[in-house]
């Protein structure tokens, strides 16, 4: 839901510094790469050590990565299958640093509830995604959901930034304990969604859908 405000915004902030890096010869691909790899080092290089409103920063610096790549792929004319497949795969390896490295503070730090929170989040997005994939695998839809991937990214960044800006925790663990049960409900909503279809697809002919 987010994204669908968001990317319209970004993709005309992005057009100048797309356009410059094609310029030059960088390409789609490239970007992603990099972008990957500076969330990764960032959220392992400040979260474990409770570094959050730096760590934020540095990975939201790379997140927009995400729309630049896509921005330049399509001026480019080089939109395909792979980047599509890419882009995707490294962004749950993004996702997945980022939870892994809040999770391991909190078990450092002590805090079993905290821990268990990001735990729900990290192992209910790799859900969320997946039960995306696998539906569209089969020929469905599973574009429903309060908690879809820019939500989940959104309120874990925002919430830790600001917990680290101003030194209140209550902030990241309210956060992180709203996001565990939309990630939740969102797991429940694909299932659902999925569900129904499937039920349609797989009656007998002449049964009453």
């Amino acid at each position: 839901m987010l994204s669908r405000y968001a990317k319209a915004f970004f993709t005309r902030l992005l057009t100048p510094p797309a356009r410059g890096l094609l310029a030059v010869g960088i390409g789609p691909d490239v970007v992603t790469w990099i972008g990957t790899i500076g969330v990764v080092a960032g959220a392992f290089a400040f979260y474990p050590r409770g570094e959050f409103f730096v760590g934020t920063l540095v990975i939201t610096a790379f997140v927009f990565s995400d729309t630049l790549d896509g921005t330049m792929a399509r001026l480019s004319g080089r939109s395909s299958r792979w980047g599509a497949f890419l882009d995707s795969t490294l962004d749950r390896i993004g996702d997945a640093a980022i939870f892994t490295a809040l999770l391991w503070w909190f078990v450092r730090d002590d805090q079993p509830w905290l821990a268990a929170a990001t735990a729900v989040c990290l192992i209910g997005g790799m859900v969320v995604s997946y039960a995306k994939a696998r539906a569209e695998g089969l020929g469905m839809t599973c574009n429903v959901g309060i908690a879809e991937r820019s939500e989940r990214l959104v309120t874990a960044l925002v919430t830790t930034g600001l917990a680290g800006l101003f030194h209140a925790q209550w902030i990241q663990a309210a956060g992180l304990v709203v996001l565990a049960a939309a990630t939740l409900v969102t797991v429940v909503q694909r299932l659902v969604h999925v569900h129904g279809q499937a039920s349609i697809a797989d009656a007998p002919p002449g049964a009453p859908s």
